[in-house]
């Protein structure tokens, strides 16, 4: 099958996929327990059943689920309504405009730094297999992998304010609130840096270890023998002939990883109490606005989605022996 066969089927793969994860989401948070109308406005807000009624019509929820909720929903996001957001009184999609640089900043910059160092340090370490410098890589990356997210957010938010005196909670400083970016750069880098490097370590462990078991791997197998009996060196082998190989499996990991990058990162958003989009996620769920639920997820799953397709174009590039059967 040729190229563009092979791209029309992923394309229409990834678009079956994405109707398929609207309906998942469409009930998924419609069978959470609780009242949403009662988590918007509170708990201890007293409001009379009239007054409930009338906001259950207004939010929608007066009419049948199935096909009225359903129809009504798919029929606004097809004309690139995602809806209001109940709690924010605000239009989802600028809710989430509104939130969304600040963490593909954080996310991304950490992916980068991480699949840069990642990639580099676990082919040095496979290649130098059997050396101090493979047992110590093995051993941050084990270590590194397997740490709590949460828990080394903490442990460098306490160590970063105590020795360095960089700040502990928001994208920026109150008084820099509402500033163009730009205008507050320093600012917003000195935020930035805790908690992007959380997740950087988090992220190199990670792609270490999987990028050493893949260098290690591809080594191992015959034509690289054949490679070295010609003569070339090491250094050409690696080049030449293991690294685009060993890369096969990376890539699959750091494209989801990268789908998931306007998700934000919940745990270290919530220590760092960072303005993303992980920290609306959370806020979004315990008040169970529906429409904002709805969005925030279809954006991320859209993203995974497109990720993925991406990686599938890159396997052809990377390793033409890959066909689409």
């Amino acid at each position: 099958m040729d190229r563009r066969s092979f791209l029309l089927r992923k394309a229409g793969l990834a678009l079956l996929t994405i109707l398929v994860v609207f309906g998942i989401n469409f009930v998924l948070f419609r069978v959470l327990p609780g009242d949403p109308v009662r988590s918007v406005i509170g708990r201890g807000v007293r409001i009379t059943p009239e007054t409930q009624e009338a906001l259950r019509e207004q939010f929608g929820l007066g009419k049948p689920v199935f096909p009225d909720q359903l129809v009504d929903t798919a029929g606004q996001w097809l004309q690139g309504n995602l809806g209001i957001s109940w709690s924010l009184r605000r239009p989802v999609t600028e809710v989430l405009a509104s939130k969304l640089w600040n963490t593909v900043i954080l996310v991304g910059l950490a992916q980068l730094v991480a699949i840069i160092l990642g990639v580099l340090l676990g082919m040095l370490a496979g290649w130098k297999r059997k050396t101090p410098l493979d047992a110590g890589a093995l051993g941050f990356s084990l270590v590194a992998w397997s740490i709590p997210t949460f828990w080394l957010g903490i442990i460098l938010l306490v160590a970063g304010s105590t020795w360095f005196g960089l700040p502990t909670a928001g994208a920026v400083s109150p008084e820099n609130t509402g500033k163009p970016l730009l205008s507050v750069l320093p600012d917003f880098a000195r935020h930035l840096l805790l908690p992007a490097l959380t997740l950087t370590i988090v992220f190199l462990g990670e792609y270490m270890l999987i990028m050493r078991s893949s260098i290690r791997e591809v080594l191992a197998d015959d034509y690289i023998l054949t490679a070295r009996a010609k003569g070339l060196s090491d250094w050409q082998v690696l080049r030449k002939h293991a690294l685009r190989n060993a890369l096969l499996p990376i890539v699959t990991v750091i494209a989801i990883n990268i789908g998931f990058i306007v998700g934000g990162a919940i745990y270290v958003e919530t220590v760092f109490s960072y303005d993303g989009l992980g920290k609306l996620f959370q806020t979004a769920l315990v008040k169970q606005d529906y429409p904002l639920l709805q969005g925030a997820f279809m954006l991320l799953a859209v993203s995974v989605v497109i990720a993925n397709f991406t990686a599938d174009l890159l396997y052809v590039v990377l390793d033409p022996r890959v066909k689409d059967t």
